[in-house]
C-alpha cells in the first residue's frame, strides 16, 4: 500500500514539473531542502491523519488487535523490537501509525515507527508518512526519540528489516536477528528499556514465490536488496472479487503481543560483551513471549522460532 501511495506521489510531482505548475515543484524542492532533517528529529505527526476512517476499516479488515501483557511506565523511554517483518508490516502500521488502542493500553507513551530513510526522499509521500508517526530508521533519528528526558517515547524498530521479508510466507517462523545488535547498543546508550513485540499472523497475509537460500531468485533478490536498500519479495494473495489470485492480503487475524519490558541501565560506552549479554537476554525474552502465546493464536505446539 505504501509503495502504491509513494508511486502516486512521485507521479504527481513529475506532472508538476512537466506541466504548467513547475514553479510549485520548485517551491516544494526548496521546502524539501529546508525540511530535510525533520524525519530524523521526531517527524511531524498529525492526529487528524492518524484518525482517518480508512485506518479503522484497515484494522478491521484482518482484523488487527494489540495485546498488552505488562504496564509501561511513561517516565521511561522504550525500544520496541517488532517481529516478524512479513511483507506488509501490517501489525506495526495498524497499531503504531493509526489511532488504534495503543494510547488507551499504554497511556503516556508515544510510539514512533522507524522506517528506511529512502522513503523520506519521495516528494509529498514523506509528508504523509511523517504525519502518521513514521520517522527515519537512522541512528540519529533513533537517538532523538530515545533522548527524551521526560520519558514516554517508544522507538518501534522492525528488527529483521527488508531481508526478513524474503522469508515471509504462511507458517514461517524464521527471524533475522542473530547478527542484528545495533538496536541493543542504542538501548544501552540511552538507557531505553527493551520491549519484545511479536505479531502473530503477520506472515499469513501473502504467499510468496519459492525462493530458498542459494536459489537464483533469492540471489537476485539479495543483490537488489543490498543495492536499493529494500527487498522485492514476489508475493500474491487474493483479488477483490475472487480468492485465487491478486495482491490484496488475505483476511487473516493479526494479533500483536507487546511483551514485558527488559530494564536497561544507561551505558554510554557499552563493551562488546555487554551488548552480547543483553542481546542474548532479549532473544530469551522474545522466545518466551512467543511460547507463552503461540497456542492462543493457532501455532502448533511443536513449532518454535528459528533465529538466523
Amino acid at each position: 500500500f505504501l509503495s502504491l501511495v509513494a508511486e502516486f506521489c512521485c507521479g504527481f510531482f513529475v506532472i508538476l514539473i512537466l506541466g504548467n505548475f513547475w514553479f510549485l515543484a520548485v517551491l516544494y524542492l526548496l521546502w524539501l531542502y529546508l525540511d530535510w532533517k525533520t524525519p530524523c528529529t521526531g517527524g511531524r505527526r498529525s492526529q487528524w491523519v492518524r484518525s482517518w476512517t480508512v485506518w479503522k476499516y484497515f484494522r478491521e479488515y484482518f482484523p488487527i488487535q494489540l495485546i498488552k501483557t505488562s504496564d509501561l511506565d511513561p517516565n521511561h523511554n522504550y525500544l520496541f523490537g517488532f517481529h516478524p517483518h512479513g511483507v506488509l508490516v501490517a501489525g506495526a502500521f495498524g497499531n503504531f501509525c493509526t489511532s488504534s488502542s495503543f494510547s488507551s493500553l499504554f497511556p503516556g507513551i508515544t510510539p514512533y515507527l522507524h522506517i528506511m530513510p529512502i522513503w523520506f526522499g519521495c516528494p509529498f509521500f514523506r509528508e504523509y508518512i511523517m504525519s502518521a508517526g513514521m520517522v527515519s530508521a537512522s541512528k540519529e533519528s533513533v537517538s532523538y526519540v530515545l533522548n527524551n528526558k521526560e520519558g514516554g517515547h517508544a522507538s518501534v524498530i522492525v528488527i529483521g528489516g527488508a531481508e526478513e521479508s524474503l522469508n515471509a510466507r504462511p507458517g514461517s517462523l524464521t527471524l533475522n536477528i542473530l547478527k542484528r545488535k545495533g538496536f541493543i547498543k542504542m538501548a544501552l546508550k540511552h538507557g531505553a528499556h527493551l520491549v519484545p513485540v511479536f505479531s502473530f499472523g503477520e506472515n499469513e497475509l501473502f504467499k510468496q514465490v519459492a525462493n530458498p537460500k542459494g536459489s537464483w531468485l533469492r540471489n537476485i533478490q539479495e543483490k537488489l536488496q543490498k543495492i536499493m536498500g529494500f527487498a522485492l519479495p514476489l508475493f500474491h494473495a487474493r483479488g477483490i472479487f475472487q480468492y485465487s489470485f491478486g495482491l490484496i492480503p488475505y483476511r487473516q487475524p493479526i494479533n500483536t503481543v507487546v511483551g514485558s519490558p527488559i530494564p536497561v541501565k544507561q551505558n554510554l560506552n557499552p563493551t562488546t560483551e555487554e551488548i552480547e549479554q543483553l542481546h542474548a537476554l532479549y532473544l530469551q525474552k522474545l522466545r518466551k513471549l512467543f511460547e507463552e502465546h503461540k497456542g492462543t493464536y493457532g501455532i502448533p505446539e511443536h513449532k518454535s522460532l528459528i533465529f538466523e
